[in-house]
């Protein structure tokens, strides 16, 4: 990404509401697969500036996390944040032996355009312990590719269809697939059909709202997290959210 980008994740990765969701979506399908001991290594794939792994440190101390970011800076950014081990490397060559993590965790990854999708999940699997979990988090709809896609350098967004095919192809087992933030899609669609039009820098949506809206937006995307995490899925949404094991 952009370092503008990079700046903006460093300083509202932990505040915005959508990342208040995003991490509670990704530590309920770690905790729905748990319990996890102190034994069991997790990595955060293409960590950021770390937010994810704030979010897991706190709610899941037990777990031995460690990040891999293909940028310097982000990478130093989240070591910092988190105190956990940082490596630099890109998801297309994971640096870790075969069967190294527990589980993996990645949020908004495959989507980028220096990233090959099989490839990098390949090399998600052989990182994996046989019986190991994968957690992903995609954009959804390729039709949504807008300004935010194109300021953090997306270039796919997904179906839940298409995310369980490419898993299937992947060589996963025991695939689970939904979508989330549905209630505020509505929102989220008008917003990139009526935003952008190509005329100036584009900007992605981290930003932060006034704090009457944060909380509602945060409340509403926690109620999901709730629900998928009692078993419920939803047909459609912003983001789509994937389990997956190394058989």
């Amino acid at each position: 990404m952009e370092r503008a980008e990079y700046e903006r994740l460093a300083a509202l990765d932990r505040r915005l509401w959508w990342f208040q969701g995003l991490h509670a979506e990704m530590a309920g399908a770690l905790a729905r697969h748990g319990p996890w001991s102190a034994d069991d290594r997790v990595l955060d794939a293409g960590c950021g500036t770390g937010g994810l792994l704030v979010s897991l440190r706190d709610r899941m101390p037990a777990m031995e996390l460690f990040g891999v970011e293909l940028d310097g800076v982000a990478a130093g950014v989240a070591q910092s944040a988190s105190g956990r081990p940082i490596v630099g490397g890109s998801v297309n060559q994971l640096p870790f032996p075969d069967a190294s993590f527990a589980a993996i965790v990645s949020a908004d990854v495959l989507c980028h355009r220096g990233v090959e999708e099989m490839t990098a999940l390949k090399e998600l699997r052989r990182c994996l312990r046989p019986g190991g979990l994968l957690v992903l988090n995609l954009p959804a709809y390729q039709w949504m590719l807008g300004e935010h896609d194109v300021a953090v350098h997306n270039v796919r967004r997904y179906t839940a269809r298409g995310v369980g095919k490419l898993l299937d192809s992947a060589g996963f087992s025991s695939i689970w697939i939904s979508y989330w933030n549905t209630v505020l899609f509505p929102l989220m669609a008008l917003k990139r059909k009526l935003g952008w039009r190509g005329e100036g820098k584009p900007a992605s949506d981290v930003v932060l709202m006034p704090a009457p809206v944060e909380r509602l937006f945060a409340a509403i995307v926690a109620l999901e997290a709730s629900l998928l995490g009692a078993g419920l899925r939803f047909p459609f949404g912003g983001s789509v959210l994937a389990t997956a094991m190394r058989p």
